[in-house]
């Protein structure tokens, strides 16, 4: 799945049903891209990581070299783009933009988040009632909250009470507003968000 989603902002969201060799032919990678494809030990690390710049080449139409800053937050070569990229499951998210910053998150939905609720959910915030859409508010929740760190150039946060996710009733397809507080002073954001199969998807963009 591809869209733009405004003017030169693309998203873009890739099943893995490839192999290595398949993906690693579908790309032509820099020298420096090999070494860090090459320093993975893990066969499907290096898939998920193949993965993307494959979606990105399907999106944008040609090879493009993206690399890591010390927070490991990824970047375009040139800063060309502002890119996000997510991974969950069989899945691959990217958000690339010419001219706005960009955050996206990607959750495999399993079972285990409700034990782990307090430890990223804030007393501003709240869940439904409801047993069927528990699971997936919480998961949006989560969602959110790592797409706006991960816009915020993923410093000086506190990912549970930096990060404010104001009530809403979540539904398949839907926005919400994200409130902000770190060392740069405060901000709001608006987040897109859509259930994908047994997956939560979240973006923003800025």
């Amino acid at each position: 799945m591809k869209t733009e989603i405004l003017p030169e902002c693309h998203l873009g969201v890739w099943e893995i049903a490839e192999d290595f060799d398949t993906l690693n032919s579908m790309v032509n990678l820099a020298a420096v891209e090999k070494t860090k494809l090459n320093s993975f030990k893990n066969i499907s690390r290096k898939v998920e990581w193949l993965s993307v710049r494959a979606l990105v080449k399907n999106m944008l139409g040609k090879d493009t070299e993206i690399l890591y800053n010390s927070e490991n937050k990824p970047f375009v070569r040139g800063n060309t783009h502002s890119i996000s990229i997510s991974h969950s499951n069989s899945l691959t998210a990217v958000l690339i933009s010419k001219d706005k910053k960009v955050g996206i998150d990607l959750e495999f939905m399993s079972g285990k988040i409700s034990k782990v609720a307090d430890k990223f959910m804030n007393k501003k915030e709240s869940v439904t009632s409801d047993p069927e859409m528990k699971k997936y508010h919480l998961y949006l929740h989560w969602c959110a909250k790592e797409a706006l760190y991960k816009i915020c150039d993923k410093q000086d946060i506190n990912f549970r009470d930096g990060l404010t996710i104001a009530p809403f009733e979540p539904d398949d397809h839907g926005f919400m507003n994200g409130h902000v507080v770190n060392g740069n002073g405060e901000q709001d954001f608006e987040l897109e968000y859509l259930h994908h199969d047994n997956y939560a998807l979240v973006w923003c963009v800025k």
